[in-house]
């Protein structure tokens, strides 16, 4: 590859990541309300990892999530906001480091298209604060043959009582 076609690459990327707006995951249900805060609010709130990975779309480093060995029955929800993303039984070992799960609760997730590697990949945040919690592959189990692979300091497990 010459340096005129990667450079033609990057900014035809980066161009498109500009234009990319996120897009509700089609949900039938209650629609989530939207939480808005200050950079500053932010920054109070969450620590510095958190903050790295919801709000500058960061990414922890792999096989460092205490969620990865948890296995109770519950959910779990975005550190920020506490909303519900994901059931207990949708999470499952895909051997990448990073807490992973099938599917998600419907209308709790909005994706968009990532281009920071060039290659395009689909991002998801939390519906309700807009904060980043990682990438969905369609390298995932049945049923739904896909993989949230999630950033595990961007979750909080609310197990079942």
């Amino acid at each position: 590859m010459t340096r005129r076609s990667f450079l033609t690459y990057a900014l035809t990327g980066i161009s498109m990541a500009m234009f990319c707006r996120f897009q509700p995951v089609q949900a039938a249900g209650i629609p989530v309300d939207k939480l808005t805060k200050s950079n500053a609010d932010w920054k109070k709130q969450l620590d510095a990892v958190q903050y790295n990975v919801l709000r500058e779309e960061g990414t922890e480093r792999p096989f460092t999530s205490p969620l990865l060995d948890e296995h109770r029955e519950g959910v779990f929800a975005c550190v920020a906001c506490e909303l519900p993303l994901f059931p207990s039984n949708f999470k499952f070992d895909s051997g990448t480091g990073w807490p992973s799960f099938f599917d998600a609760i419907p209308g709790h997730i909005e994706t968009k298209s990532d281009y920071a590697i060039i290659v395009p990949r689909t991002e998801y945040h939390c519906t309700r604060c807009g904060g980043h919690h990682g990438h969905v592959f369609s390298d995932g189990p049945k049923p739904t043959g896909l993989r949230y692979c999630n950033n595990g300091v961007a979750l909080k497990f609310l197990p079942k009582v």
